[in-house]
């Protein structure tokens, strides 16, 4: 869909929020904290940003963009030729962060742009009474993105801002922050990998996986299966019966693409989930960041961007 530009908000000095609406001011599509939408910047690049705004607000999506020192074109592009009015396409929301609405208490892990899930999660959770705490890591307050927003009513009660934790005391105040929540508290976390990973450690000694969700926003590297490795296997398609050749090398989309079967995606990176099918037989060599690990264990889906073939053949329900 095309939304236009309603406003820009320079949240941090690398961080900038943009919210928006349709033309003709039509309600957009609802969507639960957590989600996310593709974006298409001028210039033609498409990358994936989590809305940050209230689920409630009907009429807009807020999202907001770090500008990368390092851009592969997708926040300069956002940064330097989008202004109000511009019009931008934007794909429907997809939810892969959804909060569990079974969980009596809720604790958020945010580090610098990993905020933006969060706060919408926030949002949520203020709307519907449930007990939260928002965790906010960042290297000082004028590098807090929605600091003014989140240090008043409503949230201000429900969040804890960091400033300057150093690598090697994070441990110790994510343990802090873990022991002041209850052991049956649902845990979510959202940021750079190594923080990540550090929320997860943490919370994995006082809590099962299922009580731990995680948010990636850039894809680490995945590494080779020692089943599967990056060798060739076949794919079959249920529908047709149809064998198809996965080269080593190729990815399953694209070996697809090559017998005119087209796939949708977005991210090409196994972090959007929008090529996600469903998966009837065969071993999968999972190595997207999408799916849980409890999805992957089922192993009746699979990414097929990024991942592969530990048997020799798996039949998807194409």
């Amino acid at each position: 869909m095309k939304l236009i530009v309603e406003k820009i908000v320079d949240e941090t000095p690398d961080v900038r929020s943009f919210r928006l609406v349709r033309a003709d001011g039509a309600p957009l599509a609802r969507y639960e904290a957590g989600a996310h939408v593709d974006v298409t910047a001028p210039g033609g690049v498409t990358r994936q940003y989590s809305l940050c705004g209230s689920p409630g607000d009907a009429h807009a999506y807020t999202i907001a963009v770090k500008r990368e020192a390092v851009s592969r074109g997708g926040s300069q592009a956002l940064h330097e030729r989008v202004s109000v009015r511009t019009e931008l396409e934007v794909g429907a929301p997809r939810n892969l962060f959804a909060l569990d609405p079974d969980a009596g208490e809720h604790v958020l892990f945010g580090a610098g742009i990993g905020i933006t899930p969060l706060l919408a999660m926030a949002h949520q959770l203020i709307g519907e009474g449930k007990r939260f705490t928002l965790h906010y890591f960042t290297r000082a307050p004028e590098h807090t993105a929605f600091a003014d927003l989140l240090g008043a009513p409503p949230f201000a009660h429900h969040v804890r801002f960091h400033y300057g934790v150093q690598q090697d005391a994070m441990a110790h105040y994510l343990d802090a922050c873990m022991n002041a929540a209850g052991p049956d508290a649902h845990v979510y976390t959202c940021g750079p990998a190594p923080f990540m990973d550090a929320v997860v450690r943490c919370a994995a000694r006082s809590r099962g996986e299922d009580a731990i969700h995680l948010e990636h926003f850039q894809a680490g590297a995945p590494a080779a299966s020692s089943a599967g490795g990056d060798g060739p296997f076949e794919v079959q398609l249920a529908g047709s019966g149809r064998i198809v050749p996965v080269p080593a090398g190729t990815a399953i989309v694209d070996a697809l693409a090559a017998i005119g079967v087209a796939i949708d995606t977005s991210c090409r990176e196994g972090i959007c989930g929008t090529c996600v099918v469903p998966l009837l037989e065969g071993e999968p060599d999972h190595r997207d960041n999408c799916l849980s690990k409890k999805e992957k264990a089922r192993n009746d889906q699979i990414c097929l961007c990024v991942s592969r073939a530990r048997s020799a053949r798996l039949v998807l329900d194409l």
